[in-house]
């Protein structure tokens, strides 16, 4: 684990993932342009995450900070308790936590291997629970809140052939209804459910093919993939909203009023 510290304002603090590339970056520049100060977690990606910070820093300094771990450190009490120093030592506080980091990618029935349940749980249920826990003293002490990306194939409609996904994020969307009655009134916790906001890149273990693309884009009903940009504006109004809490907001072009479940 890096981090790297900066001067301490008066001025909130997020933070923020898997947020080096694709939507957690966009919550972080649109939380950044808001006046935030952003923490930028990344895992894989730290080059990228940098270069974001860098680039934030340039616009008002000491403002954006990179913190590199591995999430999987939640199964370590120990781990868990340096990560979270290093988030409150950072700036000195936090005010929103934003549950971004997660993986995608099927599990067939028949194929599933223990590996498969472990990862996707990990970041999609396991790790926002803990992370959540050890963190809330501080956030309690901001009165701030929770805000978690989730899925709309976690809700109602599974997505077929990603069992363990779709199971992992129905838990993420159970903590996030749990958390919002145990932390009030003093920390509020929401989510953002997602469609098909953002497609896998082409070149990753989480790729779709070029059958699943056609069949989601056809089932829209605004006819386009939503942008970063839907999520991130999201997400500022639920970090501004002070009366709203176990609120999960759909954020799909309607695309969960057009599917029954099974589509792959």
């Amino acid at each position: 684990m890096t981090i790297n510290l900066a001067k301490s304002t008066t001025a909130p603090v997020m933070l923020v993932t898997g947020a080096a590339k694709r939507i957690g970056a966009a919550i972080v520049f649109a939380a950044h342009h808001q006046g935030y100060r952003v923490i930028i977690h990344c895992h894989q990606s730290e080059k990228e995450a940098l270069t974001l910070a860098k680039k934030l820093n340039t616009k008002r300094d000491n403002s954006a900070e990179v913190i590199t771990a591995d999430l999987g450190l939640v199964n370590c009490p120990k781990q868990l308790e340096e990560f979270t120093q290093a988030i409150i030592t950072t700036f000195g506080r936090i005010d929103v936590l934003v549950h971004n980091a997660s993986r995608f990618y099927p599990t067939a029935v028949g194929d599933i291997k223990l590996q498969h349940w472990d990862e996707l749980m990990l970041t999609n249920a396991k790790a926002p629970l803990l992370l959540s826990q050890a963190l809330r003293p501080e956030l309690e002490k901001s009165r701030g809140c929770i805000i978690s990306l989730l899925d709309i194939h976690g809700l109602q409609q599974p997505f077929l052939g990603y069992t363990v996904y779709n199971m992992a994020k129905a838990a993420h969307n159970m903590m996030v209804k749990s958390l919002a009655l145990e932390l009030a009134p003093s920390v509020r916790v929401s989510g953002i459910a997602l469609g098909a906001n953002i497609l896998p890149e082409d070149d990753s273990d989480q790729a779709l093919s070029d059958r699943q693309k056609r069949q989601i884009l056809s089932s829209i009903p605004m006819q386009r993939l939503g942008v970063p940009e839907d999520v991130a504006d999201c997400v500022l109004y639920l970090a501004k909203s002070g009366y709203i809490t176990g609120e999960i907001i759909t954020i799909d072009g309607g695309r969960s009023l057009t599917i029954a479940g099974g589509l792959a």
